[in-house]
């Protein structure tokens, strides 16, 4: 039986080929489809991703050694009536040694522009899913009121001790794609 996790609940993992999938409701009426996208930055022990490859999204699909890969962009919203909108898959295996953390954050692209923000997004989630069995462990439902936010930091993979972890997070930004390449890369900006 998967666990619905509360905000900052943090859960072993025991696995080590897991897809972290994300999915959500957007709400009509506002003119725009709402184009959500799913990132996962690969984090060493200094906080930052060591080169642009650690920095998976639809336009870098697959980090070094295929420990994460990106199934693909979903730009409505629409790819599935009742599962994943976006899938990365993860085998823990492969995760460079010097990787910490893996952090996943769903950004609404072109959000300024077309006036849209996280609370305009219903019935959004993480989950966690074991791979061998195609059975979810684990899900955090965001049922935070997010009205001006355009990304939100949803959860992260992080080592300890050897073992794979995963946090809910639920952290809310104002902001784009671009502030957390800012915060977390030190190199050239990927465009």
């Amino acid at each position: 039986m998967a666990i619905n996790l509360q905000k900052g609940q943090k859960i072993d993992i025991g696995l080590s080929q897991i897809s972290v999938g994300l999915g959500w409701t957007p709400n009509e009426g506002t003119g725009h489809d709402f184009d959500l996208d799913a990132s996962a930055f690969m984090i060493n022990s200094s906080r930052f991703i060591p080169q642009e490859e650690y920095f998976v999204f639809y336009g870098n699909t697959d980090s070094p050694n295929m420990a994460l890969h990106h199934t693909g962009d979903d730009p409505t919203g629409g790819n599935s009536a009742e599962g994943d909108d976006e899938v990365i898959e993860v085998d823990l295996n492969k995760v460079d040694s010097n990787i910490q953390e893996v952090l996943f954050v769903v950004t609404i692209h072109d959000a300024i522009a077309r006036k849209q923000n996280f609370g305009q997004v219903r019935n959004s989630y993480i989950r966690i899913v074991d791979n061998g069995t195609n059975t979810e462990i684990a899900k955090y439902e965001l049922d935070e009121d997010f009205s001006i936010e355009t990304a939100v930091e949803f959860g992260r993979l992080y080592k300890r001790q050897g073992k794979w972890k995963f946090e809910a997070s639920g952290i809310g930004y104002k902001e784009d794609l671009a502030f957390f390449l800012g915060k977390y890369y030190q190199g050239q900006i990927i465009k």
